[in-house]
């Protein structure tokens, strides 16, 4: 009984031993490959577009209509 012990043992440590060793390559692995990959395709910049200014009366008509929705919204969902 004692040697099916210590080969069950043995087993488990060697199986996480491995499991370990190849989750960590990996994780070292997919971080080499995203610098690399953001190094040589670097995502594109967005244009900066110009601000546009906020009218306030349009600013209290969409809340206002905004608020319409939501109340229409709340309405249809306890119906």
């Amino acid at each position: 009984m004692d040697n099916l012990f210590s080969e069950g043992l043995n087993l488990m440590v060697f199986g996480m031993g491995f499991v370990f060793v190849f989750l960590t390559l990996l994780v070292f692995a997919t971080g080499i490959m995203s610098k690399v990959v953001g190094k040589y395709a670097p995502e594109p910049q967005p244009k900066a577009a110009a601000p546009k200014a906020a009218k306030p009366a349009a600013a209290s008509s969409s809340n206002d209509e905004l608020i319409a929705v939501m109340t229409a919204a709340v309405h249809k969902y306890r119906s």
